[in-house]
């Protein structure tokens, strides 16, 4: 079975005059020329992710408001938001409570620094976190984004080991897994293991130890789950054993793998995983900056598995998609190693202009209330079981390899061959493709590749839940045809 890409429509060439035709290279007054917000966006925008050369050639969705799980575009087109905004929204745009924390908050302050200072919603964030947390994380530190939370804990557990040993500075290594994604700072790219994202940055970084991590359907072992009793765990003890008291660190997304195509991890391999940090005496690091805050059906996603994490980093749905905001909670362990005397500066020596901005730290009390008045947790098993059924009928077309799902989260692998699990050509921008005919239908997803995503937010109704995925799975089939596959 293949995908034959000579049916597929040609790219547009891109016209590199302002709209008075002149050249933008040298044209020096096309400040002052009327755009609409589309030019303008052109004209003066870079879009994080985007090859810029199709974004300049196709025709721009410019959203202007929102409502519940809807976006509405500048011509009132309404789309169901199918990926969260980014994996960020919880309960919806909008939402009352949410609005009003802000506005009162912006009643009163917008912005005060922690240095020095202290601000009342940063306080009570903190008391709130601590108790919703896994057990033993007793202190939060705050930040601006998921790769901050991930520098955090990455500074605070080198730290941490230096302080510990007297300088010594023995446990200075991080245990990092293959295909993963902790964010795009340079400390958090050392950690990731996505070539397409991190390769061309290698000589910037530091060096990490890489472990597997249990990619089922394309197993680096050549093994079957559940026959391999998941014998990928054995790189991580082996690592651990080899570099036995230099490893600092092992730093993993748990339960499920976003940015590296959903990849959802067998039941069983985060508790071995802390397990072994425990054995051989090394610190945890969670990052659920994706996944936390409800996604995969647990408050955590640690808590599935009875795991309680040295450092968990949180940020995206912090806020239920408000506001950016970081945390990094960590445990009175790793706490107590930066307290001294002044003259020993043995303080942890990192910061943001922004740490914990009372707006942000409002609006993320607000979204831990509407968890538990509108029992939020309780009511998604429904949910999740809703879109498990939307994603049975894609196991039938012959271009779908995959289908993985932990909670409220899911990936569909297309694939050009499945008998081989052939990838796709990357000139076909299938992926791309399917979500561009999706939004013909009102739906909005974006894909990682040729995994489409599907994260819609905790506040679907059911069935919203199914018009997200019938819309994609019809989207898919149209592009099967745009691109004149054949088996």
């Amino acid at each position: 079975m293949c995908i034959d890409g000579s049916g597929a429509d040609k790219v547009k060439s891109v016209d590199t005059r302002d709209v008075s035709g002149q050249d933008k290279k040298t044209c020096c007054n096309y400040l002052h020329v009327p755009m609409n917000l589309e030019e303008k966006d052109k004209r003066f925008l870079w879009h994080p992710f985007t090859q810029m050369t199709d974004w300049e050639a196709d025709e721009v969705l410019v959203i202007e408001r929102g409502e519940g799980p809807y976006l509405f575009d500048t011509q009132g087109r309404r789309y169901l938001d199918g990926v969260s905004s980014l994996w960020v929204n919880l309960h919806g745009h909008r939402h009352p409570d949410l609005d009003r924390a802000v506005r009162e908050q912006l009643d009163r302050i917008a912005h005060s620094t922690l240095l020095g200072l202290a601000n009342t919603p940063s306080i009570e964030l903190a008391e709130q976190l601590v108790r919703i947390a896994p057990e033993n994380l007793t202190r939060v530190f705050y930040s601006d984004n998921g790769s901050t939370a991930v520098e955090v804990a990455l500074k605070m557990a080198f730290t941490y080991w230096q302080q510990k040993e007297n300088g010594a500075g023995t446990r200075t290594r991080i245990l990092a897994y293959a295909n993963a994604y902790h964010g795009d700072t340079l400390g958090s790219v050392s950690v990731g293991g996505i070539d397409l994202f991190h390769s061309r940055y290698r000589p910037l970084l530091f060096e990490t130890l890489r472990a597997d991590y249990p990619y089922c359907y394309r197993c680096p072992l050549g093994l079957s789950y559940p026959d391999c009793r998941m014998k990928c765990l054995e790189s991580t003890e082996r690592l651990l054993s080899e570099k036995s008291g230099s490893v600092g660190a092992v730093i993993i997304e748990p339960r499920v793998q976003g940015a590296g195509g959903i990849i959802v991890a067998p039941e069983g391999f985060l508790r071995g995983v802390r397990d072994l940090c425990r054995k051989y005496r090394t610190l945890l690091i969670a990052d659920e900056v994706a996944v936390g805050f409800g996604r995969t059906g647990t408050m955590f996603a640690c808590q599935a598995e009875g795991v309680s994490p040295d450092f968990l980093c949180l940020a995206k749905g912090i806020t239920g998609g408000y506001l950016p905001l970081a945390a990094t909670l960590t445990t009175d362990e790793v706490y107590r190693a930066f307290l001294g005397r002044h003259e020993q500066f043995r303080t942890f020596f990192h910061g943001h202009s922004y740490t914990g901005n009372p707006l942000a730290c409002a609006a993320a009390l607000a979204n831990i209330e509407i968890f538990e008045k509108e029992r939020v947790i309780e009511g998604l098993p429904a949910k999740v079981e809703a879109l498990k059924k939307g994603l049975a009928p894609f196991a039938d077309l012959p271009v779908v390899g995959d289908i993985r799902q932990a909670g409220l989260i899911a990936g569909v692998e297309l694939v050009q061959d499945t008998n081989a699990r052939e990838p796709i050509r990357p000139e076909m921008i299938f992926g791309n493709r399917v979500c561009r005919l999706a939004r013909n239908r009102g739906i909005l997803i974006r894909p990682l590749g040729d995994v489409l995503v599907i994260m819609p937010p905790l506040c679907c109704t059911e069935k919203q839940i199914h018009q997200i995925c019938e819309g994609t799975l019809e989207s898919l089939k149209e592009a099967m045809t745009v691109v004149a596959w054949r088996g």
